[in-house]
């Protein structure tokens, strides 16, 4: 697939090559740490409720919003998740934007998403304007997170240096007036211009598939002006616009650089990140997409190679590791994305997941059929319920369907399904331990009852002796003999399992060498799961 740059596109600045030059607004795009108040912010700026309709308050997806502030001036926000699955998406946000509002919660400071927002404003050569948020709480330390910015490499205005800092509440919607005049002050700064006249490109947001109007791309125009009807190429796919819808959802003939908009007539479902290339006939849009085609089905078959032998090194390896496969549907191409990637993460040495297919939109026939032909949980992201009828048909099936709305909810039951799935690692621990107290000896009453039997009188200090266990004596720390048990009995009973605090009688298998003062440790085979790791900023992980 040809790259933006190798189209000769500037993806930060917006303007390319030839024609006139004119103003354009800023790209701004809203990064910051999980339930920091980004949409909250947003919500602000253009007096909606964004943040009541995503669940669990969380973004799930980028939204391109333009907003129109008091000043008259307008400004074109992108709205990235927050939750830590989402980083490629927060990166395609970077790629296309002016200037990052860092959104740090006055009462938390600095987390792990704002250090990783930071790494991607400055891998995108882009400004940032720190909105300090929550201050109306109580708790909160602007200072503090000034100092933890500081201590990151961040040289706020305040300290010395240049990236200007403003204290907001969202929620009580105060100092939005500073923020918006730091944000025009910004763009002012930097000249931004794009031009106008000629053929758009553009830079696809997201993706998604609508019952009734097909695939859909939002997409941010960079330079030129996209008109409807044209015939473009976006990645692979093809199509000739047959409507274009501004962000409040009106069909509009046209759009300028900086504006998003929806695009439908498309062929074919693309990628979120993919480009937007007009071409000048049908002809041309069909050769463009079948080259880019073949390039990524080699470029598909290249991946596949290089992970069976990945996977074969890995089976030599760990010959226990269970493969896990796993059918992702999700309601936008860009969550799918997100979603896989953050699957894959939690491959492990003991379980393979293995994404054996993704797709946008509800669960179908289809998918459960697919499903039951390899054994494939289906994961269900940000999705309507599946009729009745799908339902029931995974039931008879007997496949796993999960649905969630909220990410780090999916991770965690899945992180939780592939602990049980581990087949463990066998490991030998210490149960329990004992001190001899006494010696007692059973003498044989001939040949045919066997020789003198020494019986170890001890006292369990710790844990618990169990008869199926492998026997352990050592005197003065050194290991003199390991072996079965032969007998084990308490008040001269025989027992299974003696507990910690309890006098018992002990025989090991060939071993007559005891002495007071020997310490015996009973050890017991066992099955060490991986353990699932849950983080407070919502990232999961297995350990193995």
């Amino acid at each position: 697939m040809l790259l933006p740059q190798e189209l000769g596109v500037n993806t930060r600045r917006m303007h390319t090559g030839e024609g006139k030059n004119e103003p354009r607004p800023a790209v701004v795009t809203v990064m910051g740490h999980v339930d920091h108040g980004k949409t909250s912010l947003l919500d602000a700026l253009r007096q909606t409720s964004v943040a009541a309709k995503e669940a669990g308050g969380i973004t799930q997806h980028i939204g391109a919003f333009v907003v129109e502030m008091p000043s008259g001036a307008s400004i074109t926000f992108l709205d990235t998740p927050g939750h830590a699955a989402f980083s490629a998406m927060r990166a395609r946000g970077a790629a296309v934007t002016d200037i990052v509002v860092l959104v740090v919660a006055a009462d938390d400071g600095v987390m792990p998403q704002t250090l990783e927002a930071m790494s991607h404003a400055k891998s995108a050569n882009v400004p940032v304007v720190v909105a300090i948020n929550k201050c109306d709480k109580s708790g909160a330390d602007p200072e503090r997170v000034r100092i933890q910015l500081g201590s990151e490499g961040l040289l706020l205005e305040d300290m010395g240096g240049d990236v200007q800092v403003v204290e907001i509440s969202a929620v009580a919607k105060s100092g939005l007036d500073k923020l918006e005049e730091a944000l025009l002050l910004q763009a002012e700064m930097m000249d931004l211009k794009a031009r106008i006249d000629g053929p758009a490109q553009a830079f696809v947001v997201e993706a998604k598939v609508d019952r009734g109007r097909g695939p859909l791309a939002t997409a941010i125009v960079k330079s030129g002006t996209l008109v409807s009807g044209q015939h473009i190429v976006v990645g692979a796919e093809w199509g000739r616009i047959r409507s274009l819808r501004d962000t409040t959802g009106k069909i509009t003939e046209s759009a300028k650089p900086a504006m998003p908009v929806e695009i439908e007539g498309l062929r074919g479902l693309p990628m979120a990140g993919d480009d937007v290339v007009v071409v000048d006939s049908e002809e041309r849009a069909r050769m463009l997409s079948q080259g880019r085609k073949k390039k990524q089905e080699k470029d598909r078959l290249r991946k596949i190679d290089e992970g069976m032998a990945d996977e074969l090194e890995i089976k030599e390896e760990t010959p226990e590791r269970v493969e896990m496969p796993i059918i992702v549907k999700a309601d936008v191409q860009g969550s799918v994305q997100a979603v896989t990637d953050a699957l894959r993460s939690l491959n492990s040495a003991q379980v393979f997941v293995n994404v054996v297919h993704v797709g946008v939109g509800p669960i179908s026939q289809h998918d459960i059929d697919l499903a039951q032909a390899c054994g494939a949980y289906i994961v269900g992201f940000n999705i309507r319920s599946p009729p009745i009828a799908i339902t029931q048909a995974a039931a008879r099936a007997n496949i796993k369907v999960l649905l969630h709305k909220v990410i780090y909810h999916l991770l965690e039951e899945m992180g939780r399904t592939i602990v049980e799935k581990a087949p463990g690692t066998a490991e030998t621990q210490v149960s329990g331990e004992a001190e001899i107290l006494n010696i007692f000896e059973l003498k044989g009453r001939s040949k045919s009852k066997g020789p003198d039997i020494r019986i170890a009188g001890c006292r369990i200090t710790d844990g618990h002796f169990s008869k199926s266990g492998t026997m352990r004596l050592l005197r003065s720390g050194d290991v003199v003999f390991e072996g079965p048990c032969a007998s084990l009995k308490r008040e001269k009973q025989d027992a299974e399992t003696i507990e910690k605090g309890n006098d018992c009688g002990l025989v090991i298998q060939d071993c007559d060498d005891f002495q007071v003062g020997d310490i015996i440790q009973c050890l017991e085979q066992v099955i060490r799961k991986p353990k699932f790791i849950s983080t407070q900023s919502g990232s999961v992980r297995i350990e193995c």
